[in-house]
C-alpha cells in the first residue's frame, strides 16, 4: 500500500497493482480562499468522500472518469475492499453539521480507515463494526472535529500499528484548528517525514504503534 498526502484530509492510496483510489479531495480556495492547498491534478480510478463539505467532498475535481462514492457503504474498486461507517461531524448527532463516513480501505494486505470529520468520540458498537486497523488517518484540529485529546483516545480504542495525523493547521488553512503538535504530545513514538509518501506492507509495518507526519504534496 502507498499513501501520499495531498494536504488537510486528501490522501491517494495506491494498490501493489496500481488501482489508485483518492479519499476526502478538497477544493482549492475554498471558503474564501481559506483552504489554499494546490489543486489536486492526479488521475485515480475512483474517489471517495466522508461528506460533501468544500474541504472534504470536491470530487468533481478530479480529472478523468473515476468513481465517485460520497458516504461509501460497501463498494469494491479493484482490489480495493471499501466500506463505510456512518458517525457524525459533531456532538450532536448531526444535527450542527451533519452525518460523516469513516471509510475503510482493505487492499487484502493492510486495513486502512480514514476517520474524515470526525466529531465525537467512539462507542464500543462503533469500534465493532469499524473492526481492525492498521494505518489509522485521524483528524487531529479540533473545532469542526475531535480534538488532539480525543483523537488520542480515539487511537486507544482502534490500536492501529499506525497513525497519520490530518485536518490540522498549517500556513496552507486559516481555518480555526489547532497544529498538529498539541496531537504529536500525546503520541510516545513520533517520526516527521520530509516526504509526501509512505509505502507500508504487513511485514514493514513497525512492532510499536509509531505516528508518522507526512508531508503535503500540495
Amino acid at each position: 500500500m502507498k499513501i501520499t498526502y495531498f494536504g488537510h484530509s486528501a490522501f491517494l492510496l495506491e494498490s501493489a497493482d496500481g488501482t489508485r483510489v483518492i479519499i476526502d479531495p478538497y477544493r482549492s480556495g475554498a471558503y474564501g480562499g481559506a483552504l489554499r492547498y494546490g489543486a489536486i491534478n492526479e488521475r485515480a480510478d475512483a474517489v471517495v468522500a466522508s461528506h460533501e463539505h468544500d474541504d472534504h467532498g470536491a470530487t468533481d475535481t478530479i480529472p478523468g472518469k473515476p468513481r465517485v462514492f460520497v458516504h461509501p457503504s460497501e463498494e469494491q474498486v479493484g482490489p480495493w475492499r471499501i466500506k463505510g461507517v456512518d458517525v457524525y461531524h459533531d456532538t450532536e448527532s448531526g444535527k450542527s453539521r451533519g452525518k460523516n463516513t469513516i471509510i475503510i480501505l482493505d487492499d487484502g494486505d493492510l486495513r486502512l480507515a480514514h476517520l474524515g470529520d470526525l466529531g465525537h468520540p467512539l462507542d464500543d458498537a462503533t469500534v465493532e463494526a469499524i473492526g481492525p486497523v492498521d494505518v489509522l488517518l485521524v483528524p487531529v484540529g479540533g473545532h469542526f472535529t475531535i480534538d488532539h485529546r480525543q483523537a488520542a483516545e480515539v487511537v486507544q480504542s482502534l490500536a492501529p500499528r499506525v497513525i497519520i495525523p490530518m485536518h490540522y493547521k498549517t500556513d496552507k488553512v486559516d481555518f480555526p484548528i489547532t497544529a498538529v503538535e498539541p496531537f504529536l504530545s500525546t503520541q510516545t513514538a513520533v517520526e516527521k517525514k520530509s516526504q509526501p509518501t509512505l509505502e507500508l506492507t504487513r511485514a514493514s509495518l513497525p512492532i510499536e504503534r509509531t505516528t508518522i507526519v507526512l508531508a503535503q504534496a500540495r
